[in-house]
């Protein structure tokens, strides 16, 4: 063989080896969309606790100002035209709401998905009232409500199918 050859045949072995052992030593690494989705998997569920915990200090036990201190930044954002931004207006709005034992609250579905919830309530102003299906939508961002939606839909007197709103 000439040198030219074997000195190229040697240099490859030897850059194949070094190669090798590096591959040996080196960590497998996941792919973006791998740690993406599991990155996303761990917010939905963090904010699922949030928001599953809010929801019974909120709409079960009725502690408004609890589940408000807690759960919801101070200046978050009110999107019910009723109601003025910021949390210390919506505590002053809701709680004779929920101080009032006439009135019921019953939670019928909850739902995560990264930063947003929605929580779909059965609301009765009294116990004879038809009442309404409530669906609060929610925003996170750093473990705090930052964000609301509402859209209420009063349940009618009469309706075209047996099983209308739940």
């Amino acid at each position: 063989m000439h040198a030219a050859i074997k000195s190229a045949l040697a240099l490859a072995l030897f850059t194949g080896a070094m190669a090798a052992s590096h591959a040996v030593d080196a960590k497998p690494t996941a792919p973006h969309h791998v740690t993406a989705a599991t990155a996303a998997a761990r917010e939905t569920a963090r904010n699922r606790a949030i928001i599953t915990d809010f929801a019974r200090r909120f709409y079960t036990l009725r502690q408004v100002r609890s589940a408000f201190e807690a759960y919801v930044a101070p200046d978050y954002i009110q999107h019910n035209p009723g109601l003025g931004d910021g949390r210390e207006a919506a505590i002053a709005a809701l709680t004779p709401m929920f101080s009032d034992p006439g009135h019921s609250f019953s939670i019928r579905h909850i739902v995560v998905d990264s930063d947003l919830a929605a929580i779909h309530i059965f609301v009765k102003p009294d116990p004879a009232a038809r009442g309404a299906a409530v669906a609060d939508f929610y925003r996170l961002k750093d473990g705090k409500i930052v964000e609301h939606w509402d859209v209420i839909q009063p349940i009618p007197e009469k309706a075209a199918n047996p099983h209308p709103m739940f």
